[in-house]
């Protein structure tokens, strides 16, 4: 017999569990106004698995108009370490964190004037997906690994990195900037 021809009866719950209940809400949350996030495609087979990071034209990440890789870096955070928070005056960041890791990455939008000013996005990247995040000048960024493994990110930039003050474009804004709390676990 097919389960349609028998609903449910719905559960009903006492009053001091029905007034603390809510259901989770599993939507995307606001974007931050140029963030952008790209699913790639992951190709698999008996021996192993490839994803393509990104095809250049001309120079040009053709998943991302506009980007110009000019430098590549690769960069690996032990567990539980928080990295945080950077930010730039001209560069873009184009980030990528393998399936096998997981990164929680937080920006906040701190251009003055933007659609988004002092947004905040916070999400997870790796975890069993292949993304690249876009993150403009202006949007302070970071990242803790919450994964049991070293985390791994495999980032391009725009603008090639200077370590000589009067030309350098990365600076800095106190991890705990956004309270210490943004890089705890969600419970619940």
């Amino acid at each position: 017999m097919s389960a349609d021809k028998h609903p449910q009866r719905k559960t009903e719950i006492h009053g001091k569990a029905r007034e603390a209940f809510f259901v989770q809400d599993y939507s995307p949350g606001p974007r931050i106004d140029g963030v952008e996030i790209v699913e790639l495609k992951r190709f698999n087979d008996d021996g192993g698995a490839i994803t393509e990071l990104g095809r250049f034209t001309t120079g040009q990440h053709e998943q991302l108009p506009g980007f110009e890789a000019r430098q590549i870096n690769y960069s690996e955070m032990e567990p539980g370490a928080c990295k945080a928070f950077h930010m730039h005056f001209r560069q873009t960041d184009v980030w990528y964190v393998p399936p096998s890791d997981k990164l929680l990455l937080v920006l906040h939008d701190c251009r003055e004037g933007s659609p988004t000013e002092g947004a905040t996005m916070r999400f997870v990247l790796g975890d069993g997906k292949d993304r690249l995040v876009r993150i403009p000048p202006g949007v302070a960024h970071g990242a803790r690994n919450i994964g049991q493994h070293v985390g791994r990110i495999i980032y391009m930039v725009d603008v090639q990195f200077s370590a000589d003050p009067a030309d350098c474009d990365e600076g800095r804004l106190p991890w705990d900037y956004l309270g210490s709390e943004i890089w705890e676990i969600a419970r619940g």
